[in-house]
C-alpha cells in the first residue's frame, strides 16, 4: 500500500536488482552440498547443545513503537531456541520498497519476510538462486513436515517452495462495522449492494455517534497499490469482476478488461465524490487504518474480519478509561459480504500471507540452513507460539482459568511484544493460549464466518501461474492500472482517459502478459 504521489517515484531495474543479487552469491551457490560442509545441528536437542545461532530478521513492522533487540519477550525465545537475535523492522507502508532495495544490495540478513511471493522482485531474486530452496528439508521436521499441501502448492514458484509460507484463513476478507452506529441509524445488515451504500450513506448524515455534528463518514480506505487494493478487491467481486483474472470462452482476461470491474469503479467513484469515503484515502497510512472506526469517525472497513475483534477490543479500551463501557456488549460486527446480480462472492487469500524466506548469501550452507529451519520449526510449538503472540505471563498477560488476560499497557506492549507476530507461520495450525477476547462471542462468530467464506470464494484461475514478463514488467504494468484507478475514482480523468490507461497496459507489455498467461493456462492442469 503505497502514497499515490509514490508512484511517480522512479522505480528500481529489477533486472539490475537481480545481476547484483547475483554478484552477492557469487561463489556460493555450490556451498551447501552434504559433502562438503561439516555436519551441524539441526535438531532442538542438538541446537541445545551448540552455539548460539546468530539470526537476523527483516520484517514489517505496524507501529512507530516496537520490540528492540534484548528486550524480555526475544531475550526468552533466545533462550529457548539458542539464538541470538537481531531484528531490523521496516514500516509496512514501505516494505516493499526496501525489499527491493535489500535485494539490489546483496547483503541479506539470515531471514526475511516476503509480502508478494509471485512478485517480479522475488521471483527474479528466486530465479537468480539468491533463496534456498526449503521444499526437500520440510519432511526432516517436526512441525514444518504438517504443512498443508494446497498451500505449499499455491506458494510454490514453477513447484518449487523458496520459503515457509505464514498461514491464514482461505476465507479471511469481509465487511466488518459499527454494530452500535448501525442501531443509531435504524438499519439492518445490510444484504445488497445498495444496502451497503445506504449504510455509508447513513453514517455521514444521520450523525451516527449522536454528538450532534457533521463529523462522521461510512467508509474508511488506505493506501492502494497495484496488486493489493485493500477494500476494492473485495468490493469488485460483489459487481461480478474476476479476481485478478476470468475465464471467457476458455482464455484467461485481465480483470480490468471486464464491464464488471468498470461498474465497481464507478461504484467507489460515487462514494468518493459523495464523500462516503476518506477523501484521502490514496495517501493514507495502514497503520492508521483502525483509528477513524475506533475514533468515531468513520463506521466501516472492508479487510479480514477478524480486524472486527481488534477493533472492538480498542473501543472497549477507551470507553473503560472514561468509566462508560459495557463489557458484554459488542460495538463492532463483521459479515462474509454483500450480493450483487452475481449473488454472494467472497475474495478469498491463498491460504497465506507472504512467507519467510532464507537468503543463500547469509545462510551459506547446508548445515545453517538446518539451523534456521530448526528455528522455524521451534517457533510453531505451543509456548513459543504464545511468547511470539502474547508474551510472557505475569508481564505482558495474566491467566484466568482457560483464558489469559493481555496487559492493559499499551506502552509496555509496544515496547516488548507488539509485532514480534510477524514470525509465526502457525504450522500445521495455531496453538497459542487464547486470551478471553478472542474466546468472545465475536470472535467465535469470525472464525465461523471464515469457514462459511470458503464457500463463496470466487478464485484466481492464473494464482499458481509465473510470467516471465510480469517478472520483468509487473512494476510497470500495475503503476498504470493503479494511477489510471486512483485517478478516475477521485474524479481527475474520464472513463474515456481510464480506457486510454488500459490501452496503454497493453501496449507496454500487458499484451505480452495476457498471450504468456494464455500459453501457461493451456498447458497447466485444471482441476
Amino acid at each position: 500500500m503505497r502514497m499515490m504521489k509514490s508512484q511517480m517515484k522512479k522505480k528500481l531495474s529489477l533486472a539490475s536488482a537481480a545481476a547484483l543479487v547475483m554478484t552477492g552469491l557469487a561463489g556460493c551457490a555450490d556451498s551447501g552440498s552434504p559433502e562438503s560442509q561439516p555436519a551441524q545441528p539441526s535438531t532442538a536437542a542438538e541446537q541445545q547443545n551448540s552455539a548460539p545461532l546468530a539470526l537476523s530478521i527483516m520484517i514489517p513492522s505496524f507501529n512507530t513503537n516496537f520490540p528492540k533487540d534484548g528486550t524480555p519477550v526475544l531475550a526468552e525465545i533466545e533462550k529457548r531456541t539458542n539464538t541470538k537475535i537481531h531484528l531490523e523492522w521496516v514500516p509496512n507502508s514501505s516494505y516493499g520498497d526496501k525489499f527491493n532495495i535489500t535485494l539490489a544490495s546483496g547483503r541479506l540478513p539470515s531471514l526475511m519476510y516476503v509480502p508478494d511471493v509471485k512478485g517480479s522482485s522475488f521471483v527474479n531474486a528466486v530465479e537468480s538462486g539468491a533463496f534456498w530452496e526449503v521444499g526437500p528439508y520440510l519432511k526432516d521436521y517436526k512441525n514444518l513436515s504438517q504443512a498443508n499441501p494446497i498451500i505449499l502448492k499455491n506458494s510454490s514458484i514453477g513447484g518449487k517452495n523458496y520459503g515457509i509460507y505464514r498461514t491464514r484463513a482461505l476465507g479471511r476478507n469481509g465487511i466488518n462495522y459499527r454494530k452500535d452506529w448501525l442501531e443509531q441509524v435504524g438499519l439492518q445488515p445490510p444484504k445488497t449492494i445498495d444496502d451497503f451504500y445506504h449504510m455509508l450513506k447513513a453514517f455521514k448524515e444521520k450523525d451516527p455517534d449522536k454528538n450532534g455534528k457533521n463529523d462522521t463518514y461510512g467508509m474508511v480506505l488506505v493506501k492502494w497499490t497495484g496488486q493489493n487494493a485493500y477494500g476494492f478487491d473485495t468490493i469488485k467481486l460483489w459487481f461480478g469482476a474476476p479476481n485478478k483474472w476470468g475465464v471467457v470462452d476458455g482464455k484467461l482476461v485481465p480483470e480490468h478488461e471486464t464491464p464488471e470491474y468498470l461498474e465497481a469503479l464507478k461504484f467507489m467513484r460515487k462514494l468518493h465524490e459523495e464523500k462516503l469515503i476518506n477523501q484521502d484515502f490514496a495517501v493514507y497510512d495502514s497503520s492508521k487504518w483502525i483509528d477513524p472506526v475506533v475514533n468515531n469517525q468513520a463506521g466501516v472497513i472492508v479487510d479480514v474480519t477478524d480486524t472486527a475483534g481488534r477493533i472492538d477490543q480498542k473501543i472497549h479500551a477507551n470507553l473503560q478509561k472514561e468509566n462508560k463501557d459495557d463489557p458484554d456488549k459488542h460495538y463492532v460486527d463483521n459479515m462474509i459480504g454483500v450480493e450483487g446480480k452475481h449473488g454472494l462472492r467472497a475474495l478469498p487469500t491463498s491460504g497465506f500471507a507472504g512467507m519467510i524466506v532464507i537468503p543463500k548469501s547469509a545462510v551459506k550452507t547446508e548445515g545453517e540452513l538446518k539451523r534456521v529451519l530448526g528455528f522455524l520449526d521451534q517457533t510453531n510449538e505451543a509456548d513459543i507460539q504464545t511468547l511470539l503472540y502474547s508474551g510472557i505471563e505475569g508481564r505482558h498477560y495474566t491467566k484466568e482459568k482457560d483464558y489469559i488476560l493481555p496487559t492493559a499497557d499499551k506502552t509496555l506492549a509496544d515496547a516488548e511484544l507488539t509485532g514480534l507476530g510477524q514470525l509465526l507461520t502457525y504450522i500445521p495450525e495455531d496453538r497459542t493460549l487464547k486470551s478471553k477476547q478472542a474466546m468472545s462471542p465475536l470472535s467465535q462468530k469470525t472464525e465461523k464466518l471464515q469457514e462459511e467464506a470458503e464457500q463463496n470464494i470466487v478464485v484466481n484461475p492464473a494464482e499458481p501461474l509465473i510470467s516471465k514478463v510480469y517478472s520483468l514488467k509487473g512494476p510497470q504494468l500495475d503503476n498504470i492500472i493503479n494511477d489510471a484507478r486512483i485517478k478516475f475514482i477521485v474524479g481527475q480523468s474520464s472513463e474515456a482517459d481510464l480506457k486510454a490507461a488500459f490501452e496503454l497496459w497493453g501496449k507496454s507489455g500487458g499484451d505480452d502478459y495476457v498471450n504468456e498467461m494464455n500459453t501457461l493456462y493451456a498447458a497447466s492442469p485444471k482441476k
